[in-house]
Order: C-alpha cells, then structure tokens, then sequence
C-alpha cells in the first residue's frame, strides 16, 4: 500500500468527491488542505454550484481535465456510483478516505482497475507543492 500512497500524492490533480462549503466537514477541510499544499483539486458535489469559491463539479465525468486521483469523502453506498466515473474519466487511483471505505467498494473499483487506497487520510500523507501563480491556491486560506 505504501507505493501506492507515494504514487498517488506525487500526482498533482486530484478530485474531492464529497467536497462542500461546510467548514466542519472533512469533505471540505481535505478540500482546502490540498489546495493550500499547491495540489490542482477539483470539488465534486452535485449540490454545490461552488466551494470556497471554485466551480464545483456535479460527477468526476463533468471535470475539464483528468484528475489522476479521485479522492472519495462520502458514505460507501455512494462511492459505488463513483467507480464507473472515475473509470471512465481515465482517474487511476481511487483513494478511500476512512469510513468512506467497504469490502463491496474496494473491490468493485479493484476489479474496474483502479489502484484502490484506503485506511489511509490524504490529508496525512500529501505532499506540500510550491505555490504556481493562477492555480487554486489561496494564500489567506487556511484550516481552523
């Protein structure tokens, strides 16, 4: 698993599926936290037009690039529906975030060929990128 971690923080667009504007959601604190650690994110909410500010996404398929890392933040039952997108947006790591995760899930986006991460926080093991003028970086943006 650890090579997989360290292949998937080294990668720099990643989406957040289950990201919102709700400070005290972990949805959004690993939202911020990536994006403030020069990470390109993408929120993905079908409910939020916007979070923090940037355009929100209403599936992984709806993204203008590639996120080479879809990183899932909702209950399992609705991870299920995220394999098939993140398969076909041409995602390579699906990353669980804890209790995000369930046999069912690791297995279905397994066997669809995604490199499947879990029991692991993204907000532990990513990296910190320098800051790139006109990305999604917020220099006041910051986590309670």
């Amino acid at each position: 698993m650890d090579e997989l971690v360290n292949a998937a923080i080294n990668e720099r667009t990643w989406a957040v599926v289950g990201a919102s504007n709700d400070r005290t959601k972990f949805g959004n604190r690993i939202y911020r936290d990536l994006r403030a650690a020069g990470y390109h994110v993408y929120p993905v909410n079908p409910s939020q037009a916007t979070v923090e500010g940037d355009p929100a996404y209403a599936t992984v398929r709806d993204l203008p690039e590639r996120a080479t890392v879809i990183d899932v933040v909702v209950p399992a039952r609705i991870g299920l529906t995220v394999v098939d997108d993140a398969v076909e947006a041409g995602s390579t790591y699906f990353w669980l975030q804890p209790g995000a995760e369930s046999p069912e899930l690791i297995e279905r986006a397994t066997a669809a060929g995604l490199h499947v991460i879990y029991d692991r926080c993204a907000m532990v093991e990513k990296r910190t990128w320098p800051s790139e003028a006109g990305g999604h970086i917020q220099p006041s943006d910051r986590l309670p």
